[in-house]
């Protein structure tokens, strides 16, 4: 198995550095009520409007579990081929801030759900076989999420918003596997794409249901893992990626200077493109954990874990090797599965009958250059796969030609109308008629009797003039093989 990238380092005056990442992922568990309570988890509700009397921490509230929650992890611990922990506790993480009504967290550092996985990461669009590398992931554990602070609303005060209090999350958590901005990036886009195509969190990471910690260090080669620092908080795969470029930069200079680097918590400036520092790094014992006394230990049966291992659905890396074993190419299949709703609207094309090979060119030309010029995501897209089939066939029977094909869907996109009846109604049907053809490509060769001339002498570029010259003349109607074989008749 290949790197998947090229061994990267940062130059110093001493020498080149070595980078090591790791990254500990929050991701908001798919679930219409929080880890604990029933309140809702919708996103973009007024401050304060889904606070039940346990996520507020009113006294004598009991947490009771949310078995979706568990589901959800369970699913994706399965998807990334990890070992689930039969037997898994929560623990009180104690500590004392504004958006923590409890005075704690509950969460599952020493005994997670989930245990060891691996995710496969590639770089290489073109061939994504060619430089795979694994990247492990520690463990995953489920724990609630702390409200939120909001500083903008008054000029000397700052308030609290307790809608996220209690909010079920999955830590997703890596090995220092990570050696590169991109490989990190390119970790974090496959974690998302796997976590949507299971359905376990949305990964909207501009609304904050996805965010990463970013652990970095720096060491010269062959030595120990150096002190890391970690970047609090990041909310794109863009950012993720600078990030490790700017924190592994920082960390050299210091190094470099004859400083130390210290364990401690940054954040990320995305406006002048560097980290911060925020606070000093807490270990495990500071935070006092102990068992939770109010929730008995988490103990899954057989037929549970059967139940959710029979939900999971084909996930990002056996959709692409049946879409290349159906003749699509490597980079067109890697590009379909990068994100679940294009994977489903493609199957949605080829259950309409479409040819896989035709129908892959064509998603990733034609529809997604256009969803790309309106400003839209495929799930917008202003025609369906249904209709996108009707154009392929009209295609394929020969009823239109690439150019004309272009034409149609361009009015599909504008109207919503079907392909055939565009059309019927336009009269944008390709002919065959030869003599009709024929008939133009006379009066063409006549009116440019000087090109013909030099085509015969040798210049045999100026074919595609006369093809060119001949589709324009009859509106882009012509079929093309015809119009080839009857001017290289035509001109001997």
């Amino acid at each position: 198995m290949a790197d998947a990238s090229p061994h990267y380092t940062i130059s110093g005056a001493t020498g080149d550095w070595e980078v090591v990442v790791g990254l500990e992922v929050h991701a908001q568990v798919t679930s219409n009520a929080k880890l604990f309570s029933g309140a809702a988890t919708a996103f973009g509700a007024e401050p304060n409007t889904q606070v039940s009397l346990v996520d507020a921490a009113m006294p004598g509230m009991l947490p009771v579990l949310n078995a979706e929650c568990v589901r959800q992890a369970v699913r994706t611990g399965m998807a990334i081929d990890a070992q689930i922990n039969k037997w898994s506790r929560f623990d009180r993480k104690n500590y004392f801030y504004a958006d923590l009504p409890q005075g704690y967290q509950i969460s599952q550092l020493f005994h997670p759900i989930v245990g060891e996985g691996e995710i496969m990461i590639s770089l290489d669009d073109k061939n994504p076989d060619a430089a795979t590398k694994r990247i492990g992931v520690e463990r995953i554990h489920i724990e609630q999420d702390a409200g939120k602070l909001m500083h903008d609303q008054h000029p000397t005060r700052s308030y609290v918003d307790l809608n996220r209090s209690g909010v079920a999350l999955m830590e997703i958590v890596s090995k220092p596997d990570m050696t590169s901005p991109q490989e990190a990036g390119a970790y974090l886009a496959k974690l998302r794409s796997i976590l949507r195509y299971v359905g376990s969190c949305d990964g909207n990471m501009d609304q904050g249901s996805m965010r990463a910690d970013v652990n970095v260090s720096v060491r010269k080669p062959g030595d120990p893992l150096g002190t890391r620092t970690e970047t609090k908080n990041v909310n794109s795969v863009r950012f993720v990626m600078a990030v490790v470029e700017q924190e592994a930069k920082r960390q050299v200079a210091v190094l470099e200077d004859g400083g130390r680097i210290v364990q401690e918590t940054r954040l990320y400036d995305p406006d002048r493109n560097e980290t911060r520092s925020m606070r000093s790094k807490e270990d495990a014992h500071d935070y006092r954990y102990f068992p939770d006394p109010d929730l008995l230990p988490l103990v899954l049966d057989d037929a549970f874990l059967a139940e959710c291992r029979a939900s999971l659905p084909e996930l990002p890396d056996a959709k692409r090797k049946r879409y290349e074993a159906l003749g699509v190419t490597p980079y067109a299949a890697a590009v379909l599965t990068a994100e679940v709703e294009a994977a489903r609207w493609f199957d949605a094309l080829l259950d309409a009958g479409s040819p896989a090979v035709a129908g892959a060119n064509w998603m990733t030309s034609e529809l997604f250059g256009a969803l790309n010029r309106l400003g839209k995501d495929i799930a917008q897209s202003p025609v369906s796969p249904l209709q996108a089939a009707e154009l392929l066939r009209l295609v394929a029977d020969g009823t239109l030609s690439g150019s004309l094909a272009k034409q149609v869907f361009e009015i599909m996109l504008e109207t919503g109308q079907g392909a055939a009846v565009i059309v019927e109604e336009r009269g944008l049907k390709q002919t065959s008629d030869t003599g009709a053809i024929e008939a133009v490509i006379a009066d063409i060769l006549s009116a440019n009797a000087d090109k013909v001339g030099q085509y015969k002498a040798g210049k045999e570029a100026l074919f595609g003039f006369f093809v060119g010259q001949t589709m324009k003349a009859m509106g882009g109607k012509a079929n093309p093989g015809v119009v080839n074989e009857l001017l290289r008749k035509a001109l001997g």
